[in-house]
């Protein structure tokens, strides 16, 4: 780029930015994922566990978790010259879940992890996106040790709707992780489509 025009004498693209969310319950997985993808030095805000916060944070499952995500965490991943996507990760403990609603404003789309060892924690996610229209995906992080179930098994353990689709994924890996953002944007815009045409109609 020389003088605000690229080298080949066009105009610059100005990408369009999308606001993806990445929800879950404690322990899923969210700060990884987006620290995995995210061509920017991730933002976290991340704090010890500490013992006044054992009562109140079910750790059975992730014993080994020593920090807590407890505002959010954000990460940026260009997909295409035009196409720029902004990654905000939940907190995933219900003390913090009055965040959500900020950090919902203006999402696109969403992306509910799920461990399939404690799957009862992905309802609230689930639940919260259905509520307020915004279009999701579930991702399943495939933990090592964790026991493998066919997507439609997921699908029919959470009581997921049939066009709401579920990818098994590795949060730590960063193609896998591209995967379910493509996905995503692809079904928010189906969604968005199928919106315009039920009005219209």
């Amino acid at each position: 780029m020389i003088f605000g025009r690229s080298e080949r004498g066009k105009p610059p693209v100005e990408p369009v930015t999308l606001k993806i969310l990445v929800a879950g319950g404690f322990g899923v997985g969210k700060t990884t994922l987006v620290g995995a993808v995210s061509e920017i030095r991730p933002l976290r805000t991340e704090e010890l566990l500490t013992e006044a916060g054992r009562p109140v944070d079910d750790t059975s499952g992730v014993e080994a978790k020593r920090t807590t995500t407890v505002a959010m965490d954000f990460g940026r991943i260009t997909l295409r010259e035009d196409l720029v996507l902004y990654l905000f990760g939940t907190p995933g403990q219900e003390r913090f879940w009055f965040m959500w609603d900020e950090l919902s404003e203006g999402a696109l789309g969403a992306i509910v992890l799920a461990d399939t060892r404690r799957l009862e924690d992905s309802f609230a996610g689930i639940d919260y996106f259905e509520r307020r229209g915004i279009p999701f995906l579930v991702g399943v992080n495939c933990f090592e040790g964790a026991d493998r179930y066919p997507a439609d098994d997921i699908r029919q353990a959470l009581d997921l709707d049939p066009d709401v689709p579920v990818v098994l994924c590795d949060a730590r890996d960063r193609e896998s992780v591209k995967e379910i953002l493509i996905g995503v944007v692809q079904h928010a815009m189906a969604f968005q489509a199928s919106h315009r045409q039920t009005v219209t109609t």
